[in-house]
């Protein structure tokens, strides 16, 4: 069994995350301060114009994620805890890296397809059903999808080669 030192080093503390965290929401608040002082974040003869409510909540932000840095900062070398574990990150990675494949195979060929092979790949590794449950339900699903979106509804949703072979 490995001692905690060498667990330690494979380990993310919470006071690193809060200071990451801190400076990328800072980066996002001065964004829509810069971007709000650009469209006008002042007053003109008809009232406040179209920055000036977005300037004053970019720069709350700002400022108390600037607040979060420094105590991220001040705190850093006495806060040991831990803020994941390695085998609590991987159980992120195997929903988030799936997610993130789904989000780009919409985008490439629509959504009932990769809906479909999601749903499926999920219910088979993640959920341990039988390849004929997941395969069943996911096709029902999709399809179900496409019926209720598409056809009912006449809502268009992203679509592939699959849908336009299909007269859709």
């Amino acid at each position: 069994m490995e001692n905690s030192k060498e667990a330690a080093h494979r380990t993310v503390r919470i006071g690193t995350m809060d200071t990451i965290v801190a400076a990328l929401i800072f980066a996002l608040g001065a964004l829509v301060v810069y971007e709000s002082y650009r469209l006008g974040s002042g007053w003109d003869e008809n009232g406040p114009q179209a920055g000036y409510f977005p300037f004053y909540i970019g720069l709350l932000v700002c400022i108390s994620s600037a607040v979060v840095f420094v105590q991220g900062l001040l705190r850093f070398k006495s806060d040991v805890r831990v803020f994941v574990r390695q085998d609590q990150f991987g159980q992120v990675l195997v929903i988030l890296l799936p997610s993130a494949v789904y989000v780009l195979g919409i985008q490439l060929i629509g959504i009932y397809v990769p809906s479909a092979v999601f749903i499926g790949l999920f219910m088979k590794i993640v959920g341990k059903y039988s390849w004929l449950r997941s395969t069943v339900i996911c096709l029902a699903v999709s399809v179900i999808a496409f019926l209720l979106f598409e056809v009912w509804f006449k809502i268009p949703l992203p679509k592939g080669p699959f849908e336009t072979l299909i007269g859709y």
